[in-house]
């Protein structure tokens, strides 16, 4: 899409292009982020350069596990937190600890595209199962899932491409049957949650914690979205300390952070973010491009569930090929994903983290295609 985007814009002009394509941020960094770089980069001190430890710097570490502390609702040390080159780092991580080959990663559907190539780069095997008609977790379908060869389940809240918060009771319900379900099996089922968008939520939504509902759990996460720095490839991971294996865990961590190439995660943005814990932009100026895009879409007759956080609408597309429908967009300059490739066929993906100039002149050929379509 990235590339169909660059031809599309080449061909018709940038500002005749309609690119809803890739969650790239397009709020600018807060203020207060680019003065702590600069300070930060402006500060001479012996070492700044080289290499830290695996984990990262201990006192970004320590940073990050007091605010995760306040936010979890679990105390955790620096000892718990590894900082890893963006979320997609800490999962590779996670996953390069914990997975035998053949182990199987159950995931709702729909889901993060990279989520396959994530897991088979371990070995694994990416099991998915449907969400309800909200995109709400289905217990009964992630219990039906589990067999003796499940390692983890892996949720993605607020989600990608959906924007789905998944509620508190289910959370309770997924740990309790993933409690149980360990026991029968005699093994540790591992709960991963992947929460880059935990911040972006709208009307006051909150988001619950993993930690708290389940010991076997862990976080990844990164700075991309709350900090629009993306390219800057910076997060961290962060292990429940009442894990199952605790010492062989942190252990194994810290050895895949290495041998995955990604020591160190980047020296001058660990220094940058340790002084920013709890710092965001506004999602405030998400949740109205969200408001502008569906108010309009719903107008003309699309059917969507409103997302409560990320910066992604997935509407139903008006016909059953969601495919054909993405091309169909196209025709008017506007680019979108197919849901097919979220594992939601039916749908198609847009990503609002755009102009709101790009939503408001876009909206006319969205009304002219589904009319034509219909």
């Amino acid at each position: 899409m990235f590339e169909e985007g660059s031809r599309f814009k080449a061909e018709h002009g940038a500002e005749n292009v309609f690119d809803f394509s890739l969650g790239n941020p397009n709020i600018e960094p807060p203020e207060l982020f680019l003065q702590t770089l600069k300070e930060t980069a402006s500060t001479v001190k012996s070492g700044s350069h080289a290499y830290m430890p695996n984990t990262g710097y201990l006192e970004t570490r320590k940073a990050i596990a007091d605010f995760v502390t306040d936010e979890q609702g679990v105390f955790i040390t620096a000892d718990d937190v590894v900082m890893t080159c963006g979320s997609a780092g800490a999962l590779h991580v996670i996953l390069k600890t914990i997975l035998n080959p053949g182990e199987e990663v159950i995931t709702p559907a729909p889901y993060f595209v990279e989520y396959n190539f994530y897991v088979g780069n371990h070995g694994g095997i990416l099991k998915t199962v449907p969400t309800r008609p909200d995109f709400d977790l289905d217990i009964a379908a992630i219990e039906k899932a589990i067999t003796p060869d499940t390692r983890a389940v892996l949720i993605n809240s607020p989600n990608n491409p959906t924007g789905k918060i998944y509620a508190q009771k289910v959370l309770a319900e997924l740990s309790s049957l993933l409690a149980e379900k360990g026991k029968k099996l005699k093994k540790t089922i591992y709960l991963i949650s992947d929460e880059p968008y935990r911040k972006i939520v709208f009307d006051n939504a909150k988001v619950p914690s993993v930690l708290a509902d389940y010991p076997n759990s862990v976080i990844a996460t990164s700075y991309s979205k709350d900090l629009s720095i993306p390219g800057e490839r910076i997060g961290f991971l962060a292990l429940n300390p009442s894990a199952d294996h605790r010492d062989n865990l942190l252990a194994g961590l810290a050895l895949s952070n290495r041998i995955l190439g990604y020591v160190n995660a980047p020296a001058l943005m660990q220094r940058v973010i340790e002084k920013l814990q709890g710092i965001s932009v506004d999602p405030k100026i998400y949740q109205k491009k969200r408001d502008l895009l569906c108010d309009a879409l719903a107008d003309y007759g699309y059917s969507f569930e409103k997302p409560s956080g990320a910066f992604y609408l997935f509407p139903k597309a008006p016909i059953p090929d969601d495919v054909a429908f993405v091309k169909a967009l196209q025709e008017e300059l506007i680019l979108t994903v197919p849901g097919s490739g979220f594992g939601g066929p039916g749908h198609f993906r847009i990503a609002f983290c755009v102009d709101d100039e790009t939503i408001l002149r876009a909206l006319p050929g969205f009304k002219r295609t589904i009319e034509r379509l219909q």
